[in-house]
């Protein structure tokens, strides 16, 4: 080690903040490997801004002998100090770092957890699945939604009874979140809990979000509640409904599809006439043929190419 880098760790150990301020500054410029050791003393040291710097430092050199001591600050009392190392630690984690954090995620402290379980989600393994399903029934709203959302970036994952009632928990947070997960299941009950939550949820987003879930499912099953969805009194609502009928070709949906060209918010026409053209029925052509004066010029230019799209097909 020479004498320089010698001199910065000495500051490092100062009384004085604005030393150690200085020298862990000019130690996250030098990215030294060397200096490992005393950044990762720094992340307890008494002043904050000391400890975002020394992370800051060990994000940039990037040695994983640094992970452990950055999982350790996602407990920190200071929002700063716990964003910061989630970051880094989202860039840093590997496969090879599962069982630290499956082991860190049993601890008490509620930051931990809801760091660790964003973290899972870069790691994507189905071997976190016992370790997380518990959290489903935790009091605490926010980690309920950052475990069922996590669930959807397992790999694998196909089933889970346990996430099904979290569609109707009393959060709606959660439920939004839910909503979106089931999107990704294949449980049986999956379609009917998210037509009943389009249709009964008093939570917006999560009527919406159950439409995109069901887009991604394109069950015939969802035909009724997606139809009366295009009648939703919020316009997201309508709007991700008729998306979802894109995917789903059923004639009885043409009456509403129709209607739904005389919306008054011009993304929800624009999904309707696209919905219209993959009918490709010939008694869509005249409604479509109006869309082409619709005030909005991406509606005509979509009733232009649904027209033409069902007449390459008649």
């Amino acid at each position: 080690m020479n004498d320089e880098l010698k001199q910065w760790l000495e500051m490092l150990r100062s009384p004085d903040v604005n030393d150690r301020l200085v020298a862990v500054k000019t130690l996250q410029h030098l990215g030294e490997e060397e200096t490992i050791d005393a950044l990762i003393i720094a992340l307890k040291d008494e002043n904050v801004a000391v400890q975002k710097i020394a992370i800051s430092a060990l994000w940039e050199i990037a040695n994983p002998v640094a992970i452990p001591a950055l999982i350790e600050c996602l407990s920190s009392t200071d929002t700063d100090v716990r964003t910061e190392a989630a970051s880094a630690l989202n860039e840093l984690i590997t496969q090879d770092d599962l069982l630290l954090l499956l082991d860190k995620i049993q601890s008490d402290d509620i930051n931990t957890k809801l760091n660790i379980l964003v973290l899972l989600r870069k790691i994507h393994d189905i071997q976190s699945l016992p370790h997380i399903l518990p959290f489903l029934q935790a009091n605490n709203p926010e980690l309920r939604e950052a475990t069922i959302t996590t669930l959807r970036y397992l790999n694998q994952l196909e089933n889970c009874p346990q996430a099904l009632d979290l569609i109707i928990d009393e959060s709606a947070v959660v439920r939004r979140a839910t909503a979106l997960t089931l999107g990704h299941l294949k449980d049986t009950e999956v379609i009917a809990k998210l037509n009943q939550a389009l249709t009964h949820d008093s939570d917006w987003q999560v009527r919406r979000n159950a439409a995109k879930s069901l887009a991604i499912h394109a069950n015939h099953q969802a035909i009724s509640a997606l139809t009366i969805a295009l009648g939703d009194e919020n316009w997201q609502v309508r709007k991700a409904s008729a998306q979802a009928l894109q995917t789903i070709f059923d004639i009885k949906v043409m009456p509403k599809l129709i209607q739904a060209l005389t919306d008054e918010y011009a993304d929800v026409r624009k999904e309707a006439v696209i919905a219209l053209g993959n009918l490709a029925h010939p008694d869509v052509i005249n409604p479509l043929q109006q869309a082409l004066d619709d005030p909005d010029k991406e509606v005509a230019i979509q009733a232009q190419r649904a027209i033409q799209k069902i007449q390459i097909n008649i």
